[in-house]
């Protein structure tokens, strides 16, 4: 059965990441808000840990291939590995590996291993824009409702404006086609989600620090206008402003709306939590300006309920653990008075469950 985490065809599919890794490391490793050069400390806010003394990248190749060959694999020295790296010295053992046995790191990743333990390492593995196209170009194939349209809002509002850029050259790398014309031609979604959509997967926000305090006060009046007084989430203004401001400009816009209207934008739009617009425009907020509720929420409620949702619990905590995941952990524990790790021990077993806990780090 084909699924996101495990479909080779789909892997075959992406440029070997060396190549990837060659054009996209200056934007976008780790690839989101607190981007790091090689070599530097992990990001301050991550969850990985990483050795003092780090084995060279070969020597890395040569432990993974020790793990790997026989008639068993050592899952435990895979995740002990590979578990312990940033995105850069993964990038450098994927290298090496090639370099050495003529075969990609990844392809023997899904060679070898099995189930979701096999998704999250093929997800860890693969360099972070090209690990984002190939979810977005996964939500836009897949029925279910708005979790799909999460990724997509994540990949475009949790991400920095160089990885956006990043991730749209290695879609269009692997899958001979825009994101922004798959976005525009799915028909999954309807107007005006889908130009929303659009908007925000074909923007690049200004990156720095300044905010025109006079231009917040108009646009939280227009955003008040649309939302509350037309009861239209998506209007073309709040469309306009969302996908066009820089974070900076939005959380100064999003203050003054609760200022002047004496409640925060999210909290109005969850009050209309039945309508999928508010419901789409609340998750775009929190990815812009405070993505470790997202995050959070995405854990949550992959977890609880009858089965556990392990595809977004995958995502939720790679895509966040060389971030922000420590914020992640810090929201989760406030909210739901428990903490990441403790879930995660409660509806996952097996070497699936020791990867996701290497991400996750202590708590």
């Amino acid at each position: 059965m084909c699924c996101w985490c495990c479909c080779l065809e789909c892997i075959h599919n992406i440029p070997p990441l060396n190549l990837l890794f060659i054009h996209f490391n200056s934007t976008s490793s780790p690839g989101h808000e607190e981007e790091e050069a090689e070599g530097a400390p992990v990001a301050s806010m991550a969850s990985i840990s990483v050795p003092d003394i780090v084995p060279s990248p070969a020597e890395d190749a040569e432990n993974i291939r020790k793990a790997v060959q026989g008639w068993g694999t050592d899952e435990k020295a895979l995740i002990e590995i590979l578990g312990h790296r940033t995105a850069a010295q993964r990038a450098e053992i994927a290298v090496a590996y090639e370099g050495l046995y003529d075969q990609t790191l990844v392809g023997r990743l899904q060679a070898e291993l099995s189930s979701h333990f096999k998704g999250a390492m093929t997800l860890w593995t693969m360099d972070p824009a090209a690990r984002d196209a190939k979810l977005a170009y996964k939500a836009l194939r897949k029925k279910g409702g708005e979790r799909h349209a999460w990724v997509l809002l994540e990949v475009a509002c949790a991400s920095s404006p160089d990885h956006l850029v990043a991730v749209r050259k290695a879609y269009c790398s692997a899958y001979d086609s825009s994101l922004e014309e798959d976005v525009a031609a799915c028909a999954l979604y309807k107007d005006p989600l889908r130009k929303f959509l659009v908007r925000l997967v074909s923007s690049y926000r200004y990156g720095g620090d300044h905010v025109d305090e006079e231009l917040a006060r108009a646009e939280a009046a227009e955003l008040h206008g649309a939302v509350v007084s037309k009861k239209e989430a998506l209007h073309g203004d709040v469309v306009r402003i969302v996908s066009s401001r820089s974070k900076p400009q939005l959380r100064a816009t999003f203050q003054r709306y609760k200022q002047d209207h004496g409640k925060a934008i999210d909290e109005v739009l969850e009050g209309n939590r039945n309508d999928k617009p508010s419901a789409m425009l609340k998750t775009a907020v929190w990815c812009l300006t405070s993505p470790e509720k997202h995050f959070a929420e995405v854990i949550r409620s992959s977890i609880i309920g009858l089965g556990t949702d392990e595809e977004s619990l995958t995502r939720a905590i790679i895509s966040r653990a060389e971030v922000d995941l420590k914020k992640v952990k810090e929201e989760y524990k406030a909210r739901y008075k428990t903490t990441v790790t403790a879930d995660v021990v409660g509806d996952t077993s097996g070497y699936y469950q020791g990867i996701l806990l290497a991400l996750i780090g202590p708590e």
